[in-house]
């Protein structure tokens, strides 16, 4: 069945405090070279088929429910199946 996949992360201006204490926890964990990390939220939909109006239905869920507009930005996209 189709998958789309809604990519949800904070505004670049917004503080990410999870992220920020992901990046504390790397060099303690013996990960090194990371400079920056943002946590957000994946939301994976299956559909009966990829049209232009699930999409755009798709799209309105992201915006009215998924994300939080004011201090968020989505993607909404379409994943090929796993071969």
């Amino acid at each position: 069945m189709p998958r789309v996949v809604v990519d949800v992360m904070p505004k670049p201006e917004i503080l990410d405090p999870q992220g920020k204490a992901v990046l504390g926890a790397l060099p303690r964990l013996g990960f090194t070279g990371v400079t920056e990390v943002r946590q957000g939220k994946r939301f994976e939909l299956e559909i009966p088929e990829i049209t232009d109006d699930a999409l755009a239905q798709i799209e309105k869920l992201a915006e009215t429910f998924l994300a939080n507009t004011v201090i968020e930005n989505f993607v909404v996209r379409v994943e090929e199946p796993a071969k």
